[in-house]
């Protein structure tokens, strides 16, 4: 009896895992996609493939348009109760919100998931983007701000990070190396901030510092953004000074 639990339960793990693997895909994906190419591209068989999507179908993390199957509502919900019951969103909206008064510049809270960063908040400025990165959108750890969370890397995992990746191709035209990157990232320690501009959109601007538990982990990424013309020296100096200073609130209160 206890080796059929076992099987039972390893079973039921398998299948878990399979339909993240799914929700994973559809997740990325930026079309819908059809039955067999869920299929394919998870290596589960097309009848499991189907099994699957018809039970997430029925708990609305799937959803069936003619063209193929997106992720479902259920996702947009999961989203709004994480926004209101994660204590560092909750912490983190009103000093976005005076960020950006003071400022006039977009200021967003951004986390590490895996190898990429995902904004989660943010409050916009009045000076215009010619981009506005949603809410949710993962961006590569070796870009932008982002790269607050690839100065924690270790250089195992820096290497990981750049795996597939033939060159770092800024916004601006420049090829950053391996070697330069790494020295950037150095500096992004040293400094406890990083400065970017047209690297992920030519003609825009950001500052971003590392927000820490108070055991010292790095927990988010705190950031103001702008057009490059509104980022003169002495706005990025007030910046990064304000921004430390918000995140050193932030970790205060964080539980």
């Amino acid at each position: 009896m206890a080796g059929t639990n076992r099987i039972t339960n390893s079973s039921s793990m398998r299948s878990l895992e399979r339909t993240f693997d799914i929700l994973r895909i559809l997740r990325q994906s930026r079309v819908p996609m059809r039955l067999t190419d869920i299929a394919s591209e998870s290596g589960i068989h097309l009848a499991t493939t189907q099994r699957i999507l018809s039970v997430m179908l029925q708990y609305g993390y799937v959803s069936q348009e003619r063209y193929g199957y997106t992720v479902g509502i259920t996702s947009v919900m999961n989203a709004f109760s994480f926004h209101v019951t994660s204590s560092l969103n909750q912490i983190t909206q009103p000093i976005l919100q005076e960020l950006t008064a003071a400022s006039g510049l977009m200021s967003s809270l951004a986390i590490r998931v895996d190898f990429v960063q995902v904004m989660v908040m943010r409050v916009e400025g009045t000076a215009p983007l010619r981009y506005l990165l949603p809410v949710g959108e993962s961006t590569p750890l070796y870009l932008g701000g982002a790269r607050i969370f690839a100065a924690a890397l270790s250089t195992e995992e820096v290497a990981v990070l750049l795996e597939g990746v033939p060159e770092i191709r800024l916004a601006s035209g420049q090829i950053v190396t391996e070697q330069e990157f790494a020295n950037s990232l150095k500096e992004i320690r040293d400094q406890g901030y990083v400065y970017s501009n047209s690297e992920r959109d030519l003609g825009s601007a950001s500052v971003a510092v590392p927000v820490f538990s108070q055991e010292g982990t790095l927990e988010a990424s705190l950031q103001v953004s702008g057009p490059a013309v509104e980022l003169d020296e002495e706005k990025v100096e007030w910046c990064i000074l304000e921004l430390k200073r918000a995140s050193v609130a932030i970790t205060k209160r964080l539980p």
